[in-house]
Parts: structure tokens; sequence; C-alpha cells
């Protein structure tokens, strides 16, 4: 898949493009039916898949609360799950107000027909494009006839599929119901973080711990509470996991700690049979499996007795990994 992250003079000449536009969060189960329509329509005309998104989000920029933005796919995790999709082109299109407030038609003669000569543009019946959301499927569909292209929609049953599931990918990951979101999503849900410091309390007690650091404001983290699972180290950014030999097992607590009067949430992976000082480097994890809520404990002697516990638990959710 070939990335383009500039529209003036950077954009090659598209072969029959079939093109479509959205924000594509997740690359989940719905979306990919879309990425099918597409491929199967390229492949009758001997064209090239292009997907159009946006960055920064659009809602960062025209959202009166922009910081209540949560995603389940930063730019580089879409980027890999597009290309793991078979995607032949994505346009990241750089997204302010300026964009924004283009007219209707602006949008679809200045942008989408200037810059991609689209063949055939695929998208929902309640897409909306342009300043105050003028333009809509039935305007551009005005446009292609004059300007030489088909418009084909995508059926209101799967844009209702992919605004559901969306919604309830994000409600799962946040209410700990891993199995729901993994289901949505096709594979295992997943953030990155960069190792740092903790308070070493875990290796006393025999479980040592990674603490990480999400760089990304905008990520989407679970909801507190202990979870198997699997982790790579230094990625790849592999959407569909890392490579087989790079995969470790483990268990991961996010949360306040209160056994141990913690203040602060922290994200703590305890990485089985691994021996090594990773502090600064980026772990990769995949949810596999909720286990627990978080729990205050009598004392160190009955957090580490229901440690072992988890870990026999989390042993046995990914024996078949």
């Amino acid at each position: 898949m070939k990335v383009h992250r500039e529209l003036a003079g950077s954009l090659p000449e598209f072969k029959k493009a079939v093109v479509t536009i959205g924000t594509f969060d997740g690359v989940h189960l719905g979306h990919r039916q879309i990425i099918a329509q597409m491929k199967e329509e390229a492949a009758k005309i001997g064209g090239e898949t292009v997907i159009i998104t946006f960055h920064p989000h659009p809602r960062k920029i025209v959202s009166s609360v922009p910081g209540d933005i949560k995603l389940l796919s930063t730019l580089p995790e879409k980027i890999h799950l597009l290309e793991a999709a078979g995607v032949d082109h994505l346009v990241v299109v750089p997204f302010d107000h300026r964009f924004a407030n283009q007219t209707a038609e602006q949008y679809v003669k200045d942008f989408l027909y200037h810059y991609f000569k689209p063949h055939t543009v695929i998208i929902g019946y309640d897409h909306r494009f342009g300043k105050g959301r003028e333009g809509d499927y039935h305007l551009l569909k005005s446009y292609g006839q004059s300007l030489g292209f088909e418009v084909k929609e995508i059926s209101e049953q799967l844009i209702n599929e992919i605004v559901v599931s969306s919604t309830r990918i994000r409600r799962a990951i946040a209410e700990n119901d891993s199995a729901t979101a993994n289901r949505f999503l096709g594979y295992p849900y997943f953030f990155e973080g960069v190792v740092i410091e903790g308070n070493k309390l875990g290796r006393t007690i025999g479980f040592p711990t990674a603490n990480l650091h999400i760089s990304s404001e905008e990520k989407l983290i679970p909801g507190n509470g202990v979870y198997a699972v699997t982790v790579a180290l230094n990625p790849e950014t592999q959407p569909t996991g890392p490579k087989p030999g790079n995969l470790y097992k483990g268990m991961m607590n996010i949360g306040l700690r209160p056994t141990v009067d913690g203040k602060k949430r922290v994200i703590e992976v305890n990485i089985f049979d691994f021996n090594k000082d990773i502090y600064g480097q980026i772990l990769q994890v995949h949810l596999q499996q909720y286990l627990r809520g978080e729990v205050k404990f009598n004392g160190l002697d009955e957090l580490k007795a229901q440690l072992n516990q988890d870990r026999q638990d989390a042993i046995r959710c990914l024996a078949g990994i």
C-alpha cells in the first residue's frame, strides 16, 4: 500500500480509482466489508482502491469539546491495518479549518475530482461533506454525472452496522468486555506504550512489571482491571499480531493499585518467563481476556497470593495462543 500525506504535487495519477472516504477508526469487520466492496469493484474495471482519510480527526477541529475524542487506532496503527486489508492507496488529508470550510461544490470539484479523478466513489447514504454538511449522496451523484464518475452507495444496513460496531467496541473496551471488542474488531484490541520506571514493588513479591507510558492522548485505554495479554517488544506495528517468535504471554493490571495506596492510574504488565531490562523500549499489548476487577487486599501477602492465581488463570486463557 502506498501512503500519501500531501495533496499538491505529490499524488500520482490513479488508475481508474475506486475511492471511499472516512475515518476508518479501528478498521473493524464492518470497515473491511467496505474494503471488500472496493476491491471487488476495482477488480472489475482493472482499477485501484483509494481510501481518503483525515488527520487530525475532524472532530478535533470542528468539535466544541475536542479533547473528548478517544480513538481505537492511532494514525500509524490505522495505516498498518489498512495495508493488511489489501488497500492500494491511502491518502491522509491534513484536516484544518480551511478544509472544513469548503463549500460542497469546492469539496467535489477542487478536492475530490481535482486530485483523484475517480472512476467510482463509494459512500454511505448518510455521507455529508462541505461547510455546514450541506453536501450529500444525491448532490455527489449529480456532480458525478456532469464530471464523469460513478457514485455507488454503501447500504444503510452496513452503515448502521459500522456505527453500531464502533460504538460497541469503544464501550466494550471501556467496560472490560474484551471478548465483545475483539469479536467486532476481528483481532485483539491493542495499544502501545513506552516502558518507564515504576516503584519496583512488583519485583519484591516475585512479579516484576513493565510500567507503560501511553504517548497518544487520543488512544482509547481499556477499563481498570486485570487482563490476560500477549505482548510484542519493539514491534513493527503489526495489526494482526506480532510475528511468531516475538510474542510473549503475560498479564496486565490497569488501575490505581489500592493495596499500596496508589494515587494515579497505572498500566503495568507482568511478562511471563521474561527477565530483561527494557526501559525506554516500546511494548505493544494485545488484550486477550479480562480476568477480574481491581481489588484492595489486606497486605502484600494477600496480593501475592491473588497474583499467583491471576497468573494461572492467564496461562489457561492463553493456552491456545
